[in-house]
């Protein structure tokens, strides 16, 4: 069998441009073009170059609407060698533990593979909940926030997990599932050739039904996702401030301001 890895990638609205709909508590994905996920960039750059390394093939999982099919192009052009779109009506409105769910049950559906490589998070969610849950519900060990591998064969993978306070050196037994940071890699960009290639490559649709022998369909979409979002609030922007310390003790007024701003502690 091919050294098989899986990429699940998303769509998401440009967040430069996006608007929030706060009424709603969700974002208002019709106000702004979707672009592929950029941590998922990462994702499907790390898969290719292992792939490059050890032989195999990479298939490429995206949860969504139709237009998703140009995330999943997107992916095909970058050196994914399967698309396969999960779009239903009742996918839609799953929050993180349906969403892995469902993403579970199309790989056991898939079969065998060797490895699994999610982006670290998406930038409409930011939770980076669905790649460990997806590692949870399909019973294999993951490591979360992958900023370099150095080693990787059929049967093991040891790589650095970025876990903000401390790096950790971790090998891990294949199969198993990674989340990566942007610290990974740089990813390349398609030429035309692949572009066009990818213009023309089938892209598999599974609905409910298709997985329906694999998953329970209670457990998809909105029925099946226990959280909801409760309320959307917009950090408040503080432009520059400005202080002007004068006289003999400016100085000690410039320490104390600083000290009290918490810039700086004694």
């Amino acid at each position: 069998m091919p050294f098989h890895i899986i990429v699940p990638v998303k769509q998401v609205p440009d967040m430069e441009r996006v608007r929030f709909d706060v009424e709603k508590g969700r974002i208002d994905r019709s106000s702004a073009p979707g672009e592929t996920n950029p941590f998922d960039l990462n994702a499907i750059e790390a898969a290719v170059r292992i792939k490059e390394k050890l032989g195999g093939v990479i298939t490429a999982i995206s949860m969504g609407p139709p237009q998703a099919e140009l995330t999943l192009r997107d992916a095909l052009s970058r050196g994914v060698d399967r698309a396969i779109l999960l779009t239903d009506k009742r996918f839609a409105g799953a929050d993180t533990l349906a969403t892995s769910y469902a993403i579970a049950c199309a790989i056991r559906k898939l079969g065998e593979f060797n490895l699994i490589v999610c982006g670290e998070k998406t930038v409409d969610g930011d939770t980076g909940q669905v790649g460990p849950e997806i590692a949870e519900h399909l019973n294999i060990p993951h490591v979360a926030y992958v900023s370099e591998i150095r080693e990787v064969s059929r049967d093991k993978l040891k790589v650095i997990s970025d876990m903000g306070d401390a790096y950790y050196l971790v090998e891990v037994k294949l199969p198993a599932l990674i989340t990566v940071t942007k610290d990974i890699n740089t990813p390349r960009l398609p030429t035309l050739r692949d572009k066009l290639r990818a213009r023309k490559a089938k892209i598999e649709v599974w609905t409910v039904d298709d997985l329906a022998d694999i998953g329970d369909p209670d457990r998809f979409g909105y029925k099946g996702s226990p959280t909801t979002v409760h309320k959307i609030t917009f950090p408040e922007e503080r432009g520059r401030r400005g202080k002007i310390f004068t006289g003999e003790d400016a100085v000690e007024k410039l320490i104390e301001s600083l000290l009290k701003e918490g810039v700086f502690k004694c």
